[in-house]
């Protein structure tokens, strides 16, 4: 069995000790789904990090000290280094040095399974890679292996600029291919007017585990950081009989690198076509508000905004009754445990009613000849009643506003 390499973690406070302090165990998690452990970390606090080593000149050597007595492997900085800063720190403590966005990357890498997930992650460590060429070139002759050198981007373009522009070029063509075919799949569904409905929500709050929970899937759902990454939709037949779209998305994550999301793009754009957005929150997770405010500030980063959000609280077996949950931008919230089906007839009827608030109620008389009509109501809208009479079907049901004006003719007032 391949030894586990050992990381001192580092971090830079400049005002909130304890927003740094979760964000460092947040980073030990993420450094244990890469394959690491922690034997150590070192803060100092800072008006902001050293333009040269991150750390001040006396704090490095302290971290020297710390990796001999540990006996570490590497150094992990919580917050992205510059090329500068990773040629430093490298040559003053002669070890590997990485940062979060590396882990990060890394574990993109191991978890993407579809050859779309493949080319985006790729193209998210070379553009990494091509902005820290000129720091990282002493620490990846050194390093060997491990966290940082695994994935599609593993090759020897790290150190050639011109096959890192080139490799990028490809990548982005292959990409632009992918999304036109994901737009074509789109202007399908909004074709046949199903509705879409996004699970977003912070990294491991239990999306793949409520789309099982809710449409009997069996999408990889584990207790890890970014267990499941390529994106995943799935029919769902609501109480009423109507269809809908079930589409999971990447979990968002405390300082998602910007490669990833510019990368990844297209596939979290999936939430901005959606109907509605199933923000799924880990109630369990004693910093669960301020993954809130990352999952809303991503978003909104999308331009995501304007859209009906379910707030869905989930491993609520895990939680004391009496902690207050409540998530103020959602129009509705619910309370569920994904993994023992608590709470999911619950979670059920809040979608029914949110469709319902964009749905008008409609009596239409549909003629025998025009039966496919009933059929695409039936499908796409929530049937109140249904009457066979001799002049045709009489359909009383909720159907999306903008769709009622096609039926003005058959409709009864």
């Amino acid at each position: 069995m391949e030894r586990e390499e050992r990381y001192i973690l580092i971090g830079v406070i400049t005002s909130d000790e304890a927003l740094v302090n979760s964000s460092l165990d947040e980073l030990a998690l993420l450094l244990k789904t890469a394959g690491g452990m922690e034997c150590g970390r070192l803060t100092q606090r800072l008006e902001h990090p050293d333009a040269r080593s991150y750390l001040g000149s006396g704090k490095v050597e302290e971290l020297k000290q710390e990796i001999y007595i540990r006996e570490a492997d590497a150094v992990v900085c919580d917050d992205e280094l510059s090329p500068v800063q990773m040629h430093t720190l490298t040559d003053e403590l002669g070890v590997k040095v990485i940062d979060r966005t590396v882990v990060i990357l890394d574990i993109f890498a191991a978890h993407a399974k579809t050859k779309e997930g493949k080319i985006q992650v790729e193209m998210a460590q070379l553009k990494y890679r091509a902005s820290h060429l000129s720091g990282m070139g002493t620490a990846l002759s050194r390093q060997g292996g491990g966290i940082g050198t695994r994935g599609p981007g593993e090759t020897k373009l790290e150190t050639d600029r011109r096959a890192v522009r080139n490799r990028m070029g490809q990548l982005s063509r292959q990409i632009k291919d992918m999304e036109s075919v994901r737009e074509t799949n789109r202007k399908k569904r909004k074709q046949e007017q199903i509705p879409v409905i996004a699970l977003v929500g912070y990294t491991n709050a239990g999306k793949s585990t409520l789309l099982n929970a809710l449409t009997g899937s069996n999408v990889l759902s584990e207790d890890k950081l970014f267990a499941t990454l390529d994106p995943t939709t799935r029919s769902l037949a609501l109480s009423d009989g109507m269809q809908v779209l079930l589409t999971d998305t990447v979990g968002f994550i405390h300082k998602l690198p910007h490669q990833l999301i510019e990368a990844f793009h297209s596939t979290l754009e999936e939430a901005q076509y959606a109907d509605i957005i199933l923000h799924v929150i880990d109630a369990s997770d004693p910093q669960w508000e301020m993954h809130n405010k990352v999952v809303y500030d991503t978003l909104a980063g999308l331009k995501i905004q304007q859209k009906p959000v379910i707030a869905v609280f989930n491993k609520m077996d895990e939680v004391n009754e009496d902690v207050i949950l409540r998530d103020l931008s959602a129009s509705r919230t619910v309370r569920i445990s994904a993994k023992s089906g608590e709470g999911i007839e619950s979670l059920i009827k809040g979608i029914c009613d949110t469709l319902k608030d964009m749905q008008k109620l409609v009596k239409l008389l549909i003629p025998y000849s025009e039966s496919a009509l009933a059929a695409k109501i039936r499908r796409i809208g929530q049937i109140v009643s249904e009457e066979y009479l001799e002049e045709g079907i009489l359909i009383e049901a909720y159907i999306p506003r903008w769709l009622s004006e096609e039926y003005v003719d058959k409709r009864i007032q």
